[in-house]
């Protein structure tokens, strides 16, 4: 089903529930205090901060009660809040176990695997089929007495629930929770049910695993994730219909009323860059910024509404005041559908690992090559370290390519460089990144070689070039942060399951049960590993990466937009190598398009034995 929202398509075929794990206002990516809680009830009723470095990286609602906030420095948090606790977070391994397990558990409940995990602490749930089999099954006489199924093939699985009336808080706060039997909406219906699953996961995810969480129910990601945040902690907030405007009345519209009513830098896939440039544009001057250091500190509020109902505002006004080199086209047509509650993005398969798995650090001041290669080295060991926890199998240890759950196709090195001093001495903001990447080099999965062994190589045959290729002058840099990222993650085939099984895993093995009966030619074949811009790197295959570009893609929730720090969605990418294929059989590294060739000839090859 369609519904058109302002002229614009509101793809209204998912029913979402956006699942926060974790009481932290918006600070999705660091759900540690309540880890900390967890582990210590006593500190839920303490002004608790988590410090990383010499920042508060997040706080919890005691603390922000009494005037702590997110990057605030530890020595004015501790003047502000004398009797604040103040625990260190530079070690993640508990939160990011706590945050796997809290995953596992809500996409145990989960029919389509429909179940994306944005940061630590945020999971969005696709409960469309769900949602539809239980309408299905209503008996619209005794709605007040209706049994909630959670498993197809056993109807005793559920809850029993009051279908003619929503649960937990409404937007706009004077909607009415109870139905209307005579113009039952289907919309409003299925909401209804939507409620109702929410509370009874938020009650589980207590009653089971000690956590609360905040849980926003509507039709779209966008939708969900804001209306989540409209009461915190503990709690969930349903956006009820009517869902477009008869034209006549547009307060009768409550997307448009409760997207109006957001500043523009609240809205996801709007970051620092895109904010700016809707600022600068209707008030026709630069914004004027706040003292504090935060990704957005302006001090003018610029609502959703005045962007929207500014004159001649539109998708081709937002192309041409957004638009640039660097800037895909359709930013115009993107940014306005969500500036109307427009959201087309589906929830993101559930994934047994990481899309990606990012390591980085920031630095008051980093404006030496030695200092670099130290930061490197230290982000390249935790990335190895974290790569060999989250993709390896811990069961399989026989066999070192089977213990791969995954494999990185690419490794991403991405710098923020702080911008010269102008003359008076200030600094312009900028947290733009810029960023390379290069295939993965195959020697990081070799499990018998040690990490430092490891680290050694990829520091000195990887990540240096790419950091000369980001920052070719020798000197005159002064870098606020480094993150190397392994992208790309593939999941490998495993031969357990049936689904996704590996055939030549199989068969490999049975050529390994087979090699004393069977006649090898004398020379062994050598893999190399091809290189972009060498010599023996054909033109065909150079002119197909100029073609294709990047294949360091981000996940569905990030895919459409164009805005480098919005927190949404991942970095932009200045990305020149793409994935490469390696053969099963040989082990050569080779283009994907280059693989059924190589094929043949392992065909060709194997009659002539």
């Amino acid at each position: 089903m369609a519904l058109l929202l302002q002229g614009w398509l509101l793809a209204a075929r998912r029913w979402l529930l956006a699942q926060e794990t974790a009481a932290t206002a918006r600070l999705h990516h660091h759900p540690l205090c309540p880890v900390f809680e967890h582990e210590n009830p006593r500190l839920k009723h303490l002004p608790l901060a988590v410090q990383q470095k010499h920042i508060v990286v997040t706080c919890n609602y005691e603390a922000r009660r009494r005037g702590l906030y997110k990057l605030q420095l530890i020595h004015q948090a501790k003047s502000v809040c004398p009797d604040v606790v103040i625990v260190l977070g530079e070690d993640l391994t508990r939160f990011r176990n706590a945050s796997k397990d809290l995953y596992a558990f809500l996409r145990s409940f989960s029919w389509n695997a429909r179940c994306e995990k944005l940061g630590f602490d945020e999971v969005f749930l696709d409960v469309t089929d769900i949602i539809d089999y239980n309408v299905s099954n209503l008996n619209f006489n005794h709605l007040s007495n209706a049994f909630f199924c959670l498993a197809k093939d056993d109807p005793t699985v559920g809850f029993a629930y009051d279908a003619s009336r929503l649960t937990g808080h409404l937007h706009p706060k004077t909607a009415s929770a109870n139905l209307d039997p005579a113009s039952l909406d289907p919309l409003h219906l299925r909401l209804a049910l939507g409620s109702h699953l929410a509370e009874y996961l938020r009650t589980r995810l207590e009653s089971d695993k000690g956590y609360t969480a905040t849980v926003g129910i509507s039709t779209n990601k966008l939708l969900a994730k804001l209306v989540g945040n409209t009461y915190k902690p503990n709690a969930q907030t349903t956006l009820v219909p009517p869902y477009i405007s008869d034209g006549e009345d547009e307060s009768e519209d409550n997307v448009t009323s409760f997207m109006d009513s957001h500043d523009v830098s609240q809205i996801p896939g709007i970051g620092y860059k895109i904010a700016q440039g809707l600022r600068a544009y209707v008030r026709q001057r630069p914004a004027d910024f706040g003292a504090e250091p935060a990704y957005d500190s302006s001090k003018e509020t610029m609502l959703v509404h005045d962007v929207r109902t500014h004159a001649g505002i539109g998708p081709e006004t937002l192309e041409r005041v957004l638009g640039g080199p660097n800037v895909p086209r359709g930013i115009g047509v993107r940014v306005w559908g969500l500036l109307n509650g427009c959201d087309e993005a589906e929830v993101g398969q559930a994934r047994d690992v990481p899309a990606q798995i990012s390591i980085e650090d920031s630095y008051i001041r980093l404006d030496s090559f030695d200092a670099v290669v130290k930061e490197l080295r230290l982000l390249a060991n935790k990335l190895i370290q974290r790569m060999q926890t989250d993709l390896l199998d811990e069961e399989d240890e026989e066999d070192e390519d089977d213990r791969w759950l995954a494999h990185p196709k690419a490794i991403r090195l991405s710098t923020r460089p702080r911008r010269r001093e102008n003359s008076e001495g200030s600094r312009n903001r900028s947290f733009a990144r810029i960023s390379k990447s290069s295939p993965m080099p195959t020697f990081v999965f070799n499990l018998k070689e040690s990490v430092d062994v490891v680290v050694d190589r990829l520091l000195s045959e990887t990540l240096v070039p790419l950091f000369r290729r980001l920052h070719p002058e020798q000197r005159g840099w002064n870098l606020s942060l480094i993150n190397i990222a392994a992208t790309n993650i593939t999941e490998a085939a495993r031969e357990q399951g049936g689904v996704g099984r590996d055939i030549s895993k199989m068969f490999r093995r049975q050529d390994e049960v087979l090699r004393q009966w069977k006649v090898e030619e004398t020379a062994a074949l050598e893999a190399e590993e091809v290189v972009e811009g060498s010599s023996e790197w054909p033109e065909r295959r150079r002119e197909f990466f100029e073609r294709v570009g990047s294949e360091d893609v981000p996940t569905r929730s990030q895919e459409r937009v164009c805005d480098a720090d919005n927190g949404w969605e991942s970095e932009e990418d200045d990305t020149v190598g793409v994935a490469l294929s390696r053969c099963e059989e040989c082990r050569a590294v080779m283009p994907p398009f280059a693989m059924g060739a190589h094929g043949r000839w392992h065909a060709q090859s194997g009659r002539g034995n």
